[in-house]
């Protein structure tokens, strides 16, 4: 069996405190976007095989395999369904590691919702979210997989209407690897004047001097190469730029009428235009 998993997008992001727990109160708008990695699952005829044999293409994935958020999905449902049969899986990566389109957590997500779908497992979207919640802080929206309205670690979920069908996204990446813990150090918790949820229900064409990432201003500063990445895609005619997640990714929002060149950005950057939903 073959599923697709897609990336998102964050629509602001709002750092609020830092907890007791060591994690951070966020908000944001969650957003799915239509560029996929490719996950397969088959069972596997070998008795002596071990639980799950993992292979990969594409962009390369660093890390001990162990430690794999897709693994890590099969091995949280065996607990619970020990008939969970052995089973070889393949992963083609293709949404940028790193870069703040939550990849590896869709990844995970999807995992869960193929086994239980080839395994006739019949868990609930909510028992799902439970299991998704289990593997990272965004992993529960991709159970979901429409636009959102995300508070505590991202896993408090509401879902909104965010209707960008008559947009087209315009998404860079050059490659720079951003380290989630870093980047959450450089930033001071505070709460916004304007809530994100308020925001986002305005016209796009408004957003531009309200909707903040947190994590941009110390990503820029730090990584000074990225500035000119937003600015270029306000210069050719973006009603709205910004920084997904704990970046490098940035985006653009255009008309799905006007023409863009992506040649703006130099070849070896990831750089693809995909429409809005």
């Amino acid at each position: 069996m073959i599923i697709f998993p897609n990336c998102k997008l964050n629509l602001g992001l709002n750092v609020i405190r830092k907890r007791e727990d060591g994690y951070h109160d966020v908000e944001t708008v969650f957003y799915p976007l239509n560029i996929c990695d490719v996950l397969e699952v088959i069972t596997s005829n070998d008795s002596n095989s071990k639980a799950v044999e993992f292979t990969t293409t594409g962009l390369k994935i660093n890390g001990d395999e162990e430690n794999n958020l897709c693994i890590k999905a099969y091995k949280l449902l065996k607990k619970d369904f020990p008939r969970l049969p052995s089973i070889k899986m393949h992963l083609h990566k293709v949404i940028p590691i790193g870069a703040g389109l939550g990849g590896g957590s869709a990844d995970a997500a999807f995992t869960l919702l193929l086994l239980n779908k080839k395994f006739q497992l019949k868990l609930s979207q909510q028992q799902l979210i439970h299991y998704a919640s289990q593997l990272g802080s965004d992993c529960a929206f991709f159970i979901i997989n429409k636009p959102c309205f995300a508070q505590s670690r991202g896993e408090l979920l509401e879902q909104i209407n965010c209707d960008l069908s008559a947009y087209q996204f315009l998404i860079v990446n050059p490659g720079i690897h951003i380290d989630t813990k870093w980047a959450y150090s450089k930033i001071e918790p505070a709460v916004p004047e304007k809530r994100i949820k308020q925001i986002i229900q305005q016209p796009v064409e408004t957003w531009k001097d309200s909707l903040i990432n947190d994590f941009e201003k110390p990503v820029i500063q730090y990584y000074p190469q990225l500035k000119s990445l937003k600015e270029k895609l306000y210069e050719h005619g973006a009603v709205y730029a910004g920084m997904t997640g704990s970046g490098s990714t940035f985006f653009g929002i255009y008309s799905k009428t006007q023409k863009t060149d992506t040649n703006i950005f130099p070849e070896e950057y990831f750089v693809k235009m995909v429409p809005g939903k």
